[in-house]
């Protein structure tokens, strides 16, 4: 494998950040330099609620910065939560060392030519249009809290590019669920998720590839997705369908929270 440029990594780094920034958005986004501050009061994850450093070298200040930011999170109730990927840089993440911040929750973001996409196996399916019906058969899935409907629902709704609500059902009730973001050539898959009575039954590859196809008609040319490190079965599922790490991030915390 050709060894690849830390800027042209860094490039790519940005790339998919700024269309997971598009793709998932957060209520409120405020910025301190290079740092984007993201917080949603209707739903509590931590990639709607955490400072998104996007500069390696926009170091300065940085105690007075995490302060101000903390502000920030503690009028929206939430933890004051770092996401650190590799634009954040060494200095950063040796403060958050030397301060004892607590590491988190690792996840890798994968890609895979859409060119080398097994879609023709795939099933065409048409996404859902009803957003009501989309979210009740996601929370249903992923056994959520019904407090975050209406968070779920203004998320979705706010989504700028061009959504895919896929839903695999049987009857009334769901298997599968997942969301595609069509952007330019990017397809980013986001949610994704079996329900529990049925899962390893290949519900969500097939689910995938439907998403897939859909997205390489509207001129996709490449897929990416966020999976935890620690999902050791949908990363065999991601792998075995031929996506491919590019990079990783993790989240810190300060001592305490």
């Amino acid at each position: 494998m050709p060894l690849v440029h830390p800027s042209e990594q860094l490039a790519a780094v940005r790339r998919y950040e700024a269309a997971g920034f598009r793709s998932w958005p957060a209520a409120a986004v405020h910025y301190d330099g290079t740092w984007v501050i993201r917080l949603t009061a209707g739903h509590p994850a931590k990639r709607l609620n955490s400072i998104n450093p996007l500069d390696p070298g926009d170091v300065a200040d940085i105690p007075e910065r995490i302060a101000r930011a903390g502000r920030r999170f503690e009028a929206y109730g939430r933890p004051l939560t770092f996401r650190v990927s590799p634009l954040s840089g060494p200095e950063l993440s040796a403060y958050f060392d030397a301060q004892g911040w607590s590491r988190f929750d690792e996840s890798l973001v994968m890609r895979m030519s859409l060119s080398d996409a097994p879609v023709e196996e795939a099933i065409d399916q048409i996404p859902l249009k009803d957003i009501g019906r989309f979210v009740t058969a996601s929370m249903k899935v992923h056994d959520a809290d019904p407090s975050l409907r209406a968070g779920l629902s203004e998320i979705i709704g706010a989504i700028q590019p061009e959504a895919g609500l896929f839903a695999l059902e049987s009857g009334d009730d769901p298997l599968a669920t997942m969301i595609c973001v069509h952007e330019g050539d990017l397809a980013g898959l986001f949610e994704i998720a079996t329900h529990e009575a049925v899962r390893n039954q290949g519900h969500a590859r097939q689910l995938v590839l439907s998403a897939l196809k859909w997205a390489r008609l509207r001129g996709a040319k490449e897929a990416w997705l966020q999976v935890e490190a620690n999902n050791d079965a949908a990363l065999a599922l991601y792998k075995k369908l031929g996506f491919r790490e590019v990079y990783h991030y993790h989240y810190r915390r300060p001592p305490g929270s």
